[in-house]
């Protein structure tokens, strides 16, 4: 077996971390200075300050290190040119500089934009690089090499779909070198015997023992290195989560094959490092192709039934184009978004269990029906949110759309692509009764009413005053943490905001754990009693307390009627109307 190749860095999993560290770095004296001892840890420190890392132990300062070179590999910050190579320094641009593409990469605030940045930065990597040590292929380019291996599959099998474990014991050790026949004949021939084996886990255990017999890598490499490679494959927009493994996203059929067409390198190293630091040409940049990816979409939407024209709007040039299209996209992501919206009642359980995760604070479980979740420990706080979103999906009872309720973004597999930004709440959920703002946190120190007590309250004032002037409905906020410190719970039980006239205002809003919620989240399902207004009682309730107790003794309250109202739903042949009139009766 050859030498395993990567997309990115090991070091840096979530692709669309690199963003946050650019824009740290940009607004940092480190930019162009990240050489050295004293830098690298100014650097590490800097990344862990914004919350990009978790320091640890790092005594080797080796976080600084490698985040600049995950920056440099894929052209967001100028890399150091060696002499061996041949040209100047000064050719390429000064060592450690944010590059065009990076400043691209800052600058793209929606998904798609970000995952434009991604793919112009992988469709220019070809491996191996000047940058990089030989891998002993020919060079090639990763991104199309994948690519065309799940097209000629769907070729074979009807279906692009590339399993975890044929990225990690085939794909990520071939390249041009192989024909795509060969190497396809090799992921049916390990996607038969897997299938055919009784046992899977320990199918894939005797895969990693023999090619860990047949290379110098370790057990772990396999999976780490594939992990990585999808990762970074998802992050171009061009592909999606099928299983364990990705394939192809329908919308871009068409633009893939026009991408895949150019497979050339650039001719010279100074070529290579220019285009690489620019990022590539892509199909859509040329007119004539991009009308071909416009008319193909324009197929999709108009047999999805959503309602859109092209007349009066500009074709001129590719940007303009390249508008039209997006706004397209958005459309196709929108309605996906609702179907998805639509199946998360059927998927609480899940849900249930990325909160046992978050509560537990482990990265990974596997659920009965085999499926492995995951929380990536760097991205716990997006997650936190991410699975909120999904638990008032799952109840189901919106008024305001599904992309309307959430700040956060999220990608083409529903995944967050970081937290919701400040200036506002993470959620925002309406319904037809009343208006419900979600705030959530991992704080759980004495930190935590000095970082949320005023944002929260703020928050919930502004929704308050919105949708109380135009829409006349009560709006309550829900604050959830794995442990409510008792400065927090005081602060929210005075709950007091005045406005910049000094008028006074009286929210409402509810502190619980995620544990709490959690379990009344989970006994909505098991009792069949679904229905968002027990919350809306819930908070009722715990709010007609705030008055009688101060923050330690009303914390203790709102668990009391938590566990009382979780009973009254487990109680069989109990009506929700018979909980509401009864629940005021038990706790008074």
């Amino acid at each position: 077996m050859k030498k395993l190749w990567l997309l990115g860095n090991t070091t840096v999993r979530s692709p669309f971390r690199l963003r946050d560290a650019l824009i740290a770095l940009s607004m940092s004296p480190l930019q162009g200075n990240l050489r050295g001892c004293e830098q690298e840890i100014a650097f590490r420190n800097l990344l862990g300050s914004q919350g990009i890392v978790k320091l640890g132990n790092d005594e080797t300062y080796s976080v600084g290190r490698k985040w600049r070179a995950a920056l440099s590999q894929l052209g967001f910050l100028y890399p150091k040119i060696s002499k061996k190579i041949g040209i100047l320094q000064i050719e390429i641009g000064s060592i450690d500089m944010i590059t065009p593409s990076g400043w691209r990469l800052i600058r793209a605030e929606t998904v798609p934009s970000m995952q434009e940045c991604f793919l112009r930065a992988l469709a220019a990597y070809y491996i191996p690089s000047p940058l990089e040590p030989n891998y002993g292929f020919s060079v090639f380019s990763p991104l199309r090499h994948i690519l065309l291996i799940m097209l000629e599959l769907e070729k074979s099998t009807g279906e692009s779909t590339l399993n975890f474990e044929e990225m990690a014991f085939v794909v990520q050790s071939t390249s041009n070198d192989e024909s795509l026949a060969e190497i396809v004949f090799k992921i049916l021939e390990i996607r038969k015997s897997r299938e055919n084996s009784p046992n899977q886990r320990k199918f894939n255990q005797l895969q990693i023992a023999e090619a860990q017999t047949n290379t110098k890598y370790v057990s772990t490499t396999f999976s780490d290195y594939a992990d990585t490679n999808l990762r970074y494959l998802k992050s171009t927009g061009l592909v999606q989560s099928k299983g364990r493994g990705v394939s192809l996203v329908p919308e871009k059929r068409v633009f893939i094959e026009k991408l895949i067409q150019n497979i050339v390198a650039p001719d010279t190293v100074r070529a290579y490092l220019l285009n690489l630091c620019n990022g590539a040409d892509l199909p859509t940049d040329n007119k004539e192709l991009a009308l071909i990816v416009l008319e193909d979409l324009l197929k999709q939407i108009n047999k999805r039934g959503i309602a859109y024209g092209i007349e009066h709007k500009p074709l001129d040039t590719p940007a303009d184009i390249s508008i039209i299209c997006h706004e397209i996209e958005q459309l196709i992501s929108e309605q996906n978004e609702e179907q998805y919206a639509a199946l998360q009642f059927e998927r609480w359980e899940e849900i249930k269990e990325y909160m046992n995760l978050l509560i537990s604070g482990k990265t990974s479980k596997f659920l009965s029906n085999g499926e492995e979740i995951e929380v990536p420990k760097c991205e716990a706080p997006a997650y936190f949110e991410w699975i909120l979103w999904r638990a008032f999906l799952a109840i189901n009872r919106l008024v305001n759309k599904p992309y309307q309720s959430r700040r956060f973004k999220i990608d083409q597999d529903f995944l967050p692509v970081g937290t919701a930004p400040g200036n506002g709440p993470d959620l925002i959920f309406e319904f037809h009764e009343f208006v419900l703002v979600v705030e959530v946190t991992l704080t759980d120190n004495s930190r935590q009413e000095a970082a949320e007590g005023e944002p929260v309250r703020r928050h919930v004032a502004n929704i308050k005053n919105q949708y109380a002037n135009q829409l006349g409905k009560p709006v309550y906020g829900l604050f959830i943490a794995n442990r409510i410190d008792s400065n927090t719970a005081e602060t929210f039980r005075i709950g007091i905001w005045y406005s910049r006239d000094d008028q006074k205002m009286q929210l409402d809003i509810v502190p619980m754990t995620l544990e709490h919620f959690k379990n009344f989240f989970e006994t909505l399902f098991v009792s069949k009693n679904v229905d968002v207004n027990l919350i809306r009682e819930l908070i009722d309730v715990c709010s007609q307390l705030r008055t009688a107790h101060e923050g330690p003794a009303w914390k203790q309250e709102i668990e009391q009627v938590i566990n009382k109202k979780i009973t009254q739903l487990k109680s069989s042949g109990v009506t929700s109307d018979y909980i509401s009139n009864n629940l005021l009766k038990t706790i008074s």
